[in-house]
């Protein structure tokens, strides 16, 4: 049954566009969220789904949690790994995602400064 729910997991966009970043990256939610243009609040639903399957792990780091792929369940259906490393990168949506996770990388940013900067936006709205 195990692998049914992996396999509905992996239909969804969302995951799919989170487990090829974190393919390059090991992440906190915050950056997940910037790269992607998504919520808080949908990074974390997908992010425990996917904890859930034992896709992803995550350890703290200080205030924040990093997010990663979990090599034992990659090891345990390869598939996973197959798709990731090679499908993956022939979707669009998928290469832009790579091209803000590099972006986002070079910038030297780290949770803490994204943030912070999210603040600042926030209280300029009001």
């Amino acid at each position: 049954m195990e692998l049914v729910q992996i396999l509905k997991a992996l239909g969804d966009e969302n995951r799919i566009r989170i487990l090829n970043i974190l393919n390059d990256a090991e992440l906190c939610v915050g950056e997940i969220e910037h790269i992607l243009g998504m919520s808080q609040s949908n990074v974390s639903r997908h992010l425990t789904k996917l904890f859930n399957l034992k896709i992803v792990i995550f350890g703290k780091k200080a205030q924040w949690v990093f997010y990663k792929l979990n090599q034992s369940i990659l090891g345990e259906y390869p598939f996973i790994k197959s798709l990731i490393d090679t499908e993956l990168s022939k979707i669009e949506q998928c290469q832009k995602d790579m091209e803000k996770l590099t972006c986002y990388k070079e910038s030297g940013m780290s949770c803490e400064q994204l943030k912070e900067c999210k603040e600042l936006l926030e209280s300029k709205r009001l």
